[in-house]
């Protein structure tokens, strides 16, 4: 995948349009490192598109081709490069937003799941999601896949053998250990003989396929039960000696819990799901003020993917007003939340897209340090970093209420003093000068993002 770190370096390097540092050696190499050697994955908060937003269960072959086809072509150039099938891509008979209460899963005689060759044609003949995969390496581009906590139920029921070990699934299988809202799998008890040695051959076979993302689903609710198979999924992929990046979901992940998540994965969900509404998207500003601290290269608190253009199979476009949408593109960009689209690629509308590829905002997400909150009124929320290799400042303005309002800060809190320089990073115009304070009138549920100089 180097083609794909060089491009995302070279973005990086031209400054997004915001002056930028090009990235150092160091992060550059990193990127790159096996994770086998135990070195970092994910240096910068992945960026990328996921089917669940806008196909549910649904996606085909045919609508992931011609989606990864438009991600290439209009999305990876500002750095989107992880192209993800969410979940049950494996399930024949998959509708809608609904689960089947009784699945039969495609699996293989290891009960390991495979793509329903009805959906992926080119699985055919054991070849799992490898030429999908190939095809969509050859884009530039990395491929991901869900998948549930655990061992298929079928598989339990067939008691069908752990791949190299004497075990079957009844013997690794805690059938007392069941997704609330998922019924294809049961939890894999990792005290038993072969636990490890069936999350190994699911990982090797998905490493075997190409994949380099996994949304690893039913992990991080509740916590503390599933934290054995949090660290079995992470050593079943360092046991491939492929660098895949590992993201837990739903949330809430429980801030207590930083230190452990953050060794364990490179992305971990900070909520459950999010989708388009105003009071999911206000809950945000407060996990991710309690997640700032648990951040790092690598370890990305992860506010969800950004339900922006088409959505729900086709149904209904984005209830955000286009202030909130600012207001959700801007906030995952301070917090530097991993960008993850999530709307239907193929009905991509030029604010949407514009909204997206904005170099300078993107550069806030990619490539700035010592984000912080400031906590300043009511009805308002501040956040403000400092871009790599300068000493300037960038300053997020939020209004939470239902009117315009004025919000503001003094430029010590910021580490400024004197006269400052205000670049509008949405519009790309100089905002004028301040001195000793910031204001801005903002409008409701808004945002406005500067560089100061």
């Amino acid at each position: 995948m180097r083609d794909v770190e060089m491009n995302r370096r070279a973005l990086l390097a031209s400054g997004l349009a915001g002056g930028v540092a090009a990235v150092g050696v160091a992060g550059q190499a990193g990127a790159q490192a096996s994770a086998s050697a135990g070195t970092l994955l994910a240096p910068r908060p992945p960026m990328g598109w996921n089917s669940w937003n806008s196909f549910a269960t649904t996606i085909t072959e045919a609508q992931a081709r011609e989606t990864a086809a438009i991600m290439r072509a209009k999305l990876l150039p500002f750095g989107y490069d992880i192209f993800t099938v969410d979940i049950q891509w494996y399930e024949p008979a998959a509708s809608s937003y609904e689960y089947n209460a009784e699945p039969v899963p495609a699996m293989d005689g290891y009960g390991r799941l495979i793509p329903a060759p009805n959906r992926f044609p080119s699985s055919a003949g054991g070849k799992g999601f490898a030429p999908l995969a190939a095809d969509v390496h050859k884009m530039g581009m990395k491929f991901g896949i869900h998948l549930m906590r655990g061992i298929p139920r079928l598989a339990v029921k067939k008691n069908l053998p752990v791949l190299g070990t004497p075990y079957r699934a009844q013997d690794i299988a805690d059938t007392n250990s069941i997704c609330s809202w998922n019924p294809d799998m049961y939890g894999v008890d990792m005290t038993k003989p072969g636990a490890q040695a069936y999350y190994d051959s699911v990982f090797k076979l998905y490493a075997d396929w190409g994949v380099d993302f996994v949304k690893m689903d039913d992990m991080s609710r509740p916590y503390d039960a599933h934290a054995p198979e949090i660290e079995g999924a992470h050593k079943a992929i360092r046991n491939t000696g492929r660098p895949m990046m590992l993201s837990l979901s739903p949330g809430e992940t429980p801030v207590i819990r930083g230190d452990h998540v953050r060794q364990y994965a490179q992305m971990w969900r900070i909520s459950d799901d999010f989708w388009d509404d105003w009071g999911m998207l206000e809950a945000q500003f407060t996990r991710l003020e309690n997640w700032n601290p648990h951040r790092r290269p690598g370890a990305w608190p992860d506010a969800d993917m950004l339900p922006l253009g088409l959505l729900a199979l086709g149904k209904r476009d984005t209830r955000f007003t286009p202030d909130e949408q600012r207001t959700l593109m801007t906030l995952w960009s301070i917090a530097r939340s991993p960008l993850i689209m999530g709307g239907d690629l193929r009905h991509l509308d030029a604010p949407t897209l514009a909204l997206l590829t904005n170099r300078a905002v993107l550069a806030v997400n990619q490539a700035s340090t010592d984000n912080q909150p400031h906590f300043v009124e009511d009805g308002t929320r501040i956040w403000s970093a400092r871009p790599e290799g300068s000493q300037d400042r960038y300053l997020a303005l939020f209004n939470t209420t239902d009117k315009p309002k004025e919000v503001g800060i003094a430029l010590r809190e910021l580490g400024k003093a004197g006269t400052v320089r205000l670049r509008d990073l949405w519009t790309g115009q100089d905002a004028g000068t301040a001195s000793g304070h910031v204001t801005r009138t903002v409008p409701s549920h808004g945002a406005a993002l500067y560089r100061l100089t």
